[in-house]
């Protein structure tokens, strides 16, 4: 039998038909209630953001979800699916911030009256308190109920929308009280540091899967890389090292190498550095990527440079006091692939920078606030993303930065 062209129902039409004659007929509710109420079977459902709108990453997850409940219903169980809305942290608070036109975190004050943040030319910045921000927040947690409940439906997926919990709800957020308070009795909870993606706007960490789900999320651009001259203590040599991020220099409490390269102490002009074999050709250009002539002095293992102390970058910052900063460390995550074969470690900016200081006894060592600001530097007050290239030039003028490239 040919179909003719015109002639089948188009999926919209029988997807609306489909979804109407469940309802009419209560088969969702149906097929929970004719399961007795002791052969349950429990499906915990991480909540959506009410925040946002269905999208094709919602709906391909929330479909999966779908065939696990309906499977167990087949089998026999009662599969109670309530659905829920998550209401707390970034996205609700920044699409609270939008419609109160929120720049700045310092706006929100405790209570109508209290001083009000300058913005960078001197100007008060409107403020709202805290007490009006939360019930502005309450009431936006309603926003998109309405497009999730008629998407959910369409993609089939049976689930008890008019039950739905919120996870500012009272009731739910005691529960999260109550199981955190058996973990802690219990020894499982403990207090301790990791290194994550961090939002300096809203001064909150970033779930790297939530991030990729945005559009904008990713962008080109083009920051400084610099080469930087670390002074041993026990040679006239001073080890070059490179980072991708100059912002971090002032937090500087190690370096790392690799004990199975090959190094070189080379003399160029009138420098005297220790970098990478493998490197030599790459890193020894000019500024406009002509080549420099070098002699090499000497070359040797980089397990001859582990242990090694240097002397701490002059970028004003308050050193803690711990015998084993300032040193040379071997690392696996060091390469001749790129750089100099000799990475800059500040524990409290990187992952990998962090693990290496925690294995020697080094803890993270901040310079900046919560907001983005450093601290007790030389750029005291400065936010680090609108000053990175003007600290790599201002470290370049004092000597301390060899070169500096843009990637």
């Amino acid at each position: 039998m040919k179909f003719k062209h015109g002639t089948r129902r188009r999926a919209l039409e029988y997807e609306k038909d489909w979804v109407q004659r469940w309802k009419a007929d209560d088969t969702f509710n149906k097929s929970v209630e004719n399961r007795p109420a002791d052969k349950g079977y429990v499906f915990y459902d991480g909540p959506p953001f009410i925040t946002g709108v269905p999208h094709h990453g919602t709906l391909l997850s929330s479909i999966v979800k779908d065939t696990v409940p309906r499977y167990w219903t087949m089998k026999g169980k009662r599969v109670e699916r309530v659905w829920g809305w998550d209401c707390h942290g970034l996205p609700a608070e920044n699409f609270v911030e939008k419609q109160l036109s929120i720049t700045d975190r310092r706006q929100i004050v405790a209570r109508d009256g209290d001083s009000a943040p300058l913005d960078k030319d001197g100007n008060e910045l409107p403020t709202i308190s805290l007490e009006k921000y939360i019930t502005k927040a309450r009431e936006s947690m309603v926003a998109n109920s309405e497009s999730w409940e008629g998407v959910i439906d369409r993609i089939g997926r049976w689930v008890d929308f008019k039950g739905a919990y919120r996870t500012m709800d009272k009731d739910f957020m005691e529960s999260v009280w109550w199981a955190f308070k058996e973990l802690y009795e219990k020894g499982k909870i403990y207090e301790g540091e990791k290194v994550l993606m961090y939002d300096t706007k809203f001064a909150t960490p970033v779930s790297k899967n939530e991030v990729t789900m945005d559009n904008d999320a990713y962008q080109t651009v083009t920051d400084p890389s610099v080469f930087v001259k670390f002074t041993l203590n026990n040679s006239e040599f001073s080890v070059l090292a490179w980072t991708t991020t100059p912002w971090t220099l002032p937090a500087n409490l190690m370096l790392a190498v690799s004990p199975e390269l090959t190094y070189c102490e080379v003399l160029v002009d009138d420098e005297k550095l220790i970098i990478a074999e493998d490197a030599l050709e790459r890193v020894l250009k000019d500024e406009k990527n002509k080549p420099l002539d070098y002699t090499v002095v000497r070359k040797f293992l980089g397990s001859e440079l582990v242990g090694e102390s240097y002397e701490p970058l002059a970028t004003g910052s308050t050193w803690p006091q711990n015998d084993a900063i300032h040193k040379i460390y071997a690392a696996d995550f060091v390469s001749h692939e790129s750089g100099s074969g000799i990475v800059h470690v500040a524990p409290a900016y990187g992952e990998d920078d962090f693990e290496l200081a925690k294995s020697h006894g080094v803890g993270a060592f901040h310079v900046i606030d919560d907001n983005g600001y450093y601290t007790d530097t030389d750029y005291k007050g400065l936010e680090v993303w609108e000053n990175n290239k003007f600290i790599a030039k201002d470290l370049k003028e004092k000597g301390i930065v060899w070169k500096i490239d843009y990637i």
